[in-house]
């Protein structure tokens, strides 16, 4: 009869594992880097439809190559994912927020403003966007405080 230490581990119990072992911190800093070119390479082609309007839409279009390069730093060395990726995920959260500000603001003065709401949500910035590029950061900021396994 096998013991519970002979089962292989399936699932959510295996994704358990590693994060106990510090398996996961690597595949997360890796995981923040991919998300990180991905959305700036939306934000870009979005901010670009706005004809970067505001001086402020070109951060988070450099904070993804920024983001990417502490991400994949993190990856291969403890240190950087220590030092690098929490750093460059607290700028991309702070931007995200700020972008969040910015895009309600850019909601409000659409004619109507917020008495015009679902249309100017439509037609406007849109609102909830800039949420992912803070999931982005967050998962920087996670993988930073995940053990690394030795």
């Amino acid at each position: 009869m096998k013991t519970h230490h002979e089962i292989p581990l399936e699932g959510i119990d295996r994704m358990l594992k590693n994060v106990e072992t510090g398996r996961f911190e690597r595949s997360l800093s890796g995981l923040t880097a991919a998300g990180a070119l991905v959305t700036a390479a939306e934000i870009y082609f979005e901010h670009d439809k706005a004809s970067f309007g505001n001086p402020w839409m070109w951060a988070p279009v450099a904070l993804g190559p920024v983001g990417a390069a502490a991400g994949i730093a993190g990856v291969f060395s403890r240190r950087m994912a220590k030092t690098a990726l929490p750093l460059a995920s607290a700028a991309i959260v702070a931007n995200g927020l700020q972008g969040t500000y910015l895009h309600l603001r850019g909601i409000a003065q659409k004619p109507g403003g917020f008495s015009n709401l679902r249309y100017n949500l439509e037609m406007g910035p849109p609102l909830l966007a800039p949420l992912l590029v803070t999931l982005v950061g967050g998962m920087g900021l996670l993988a930073a405080v995940l053990r690394r396994e030795k």
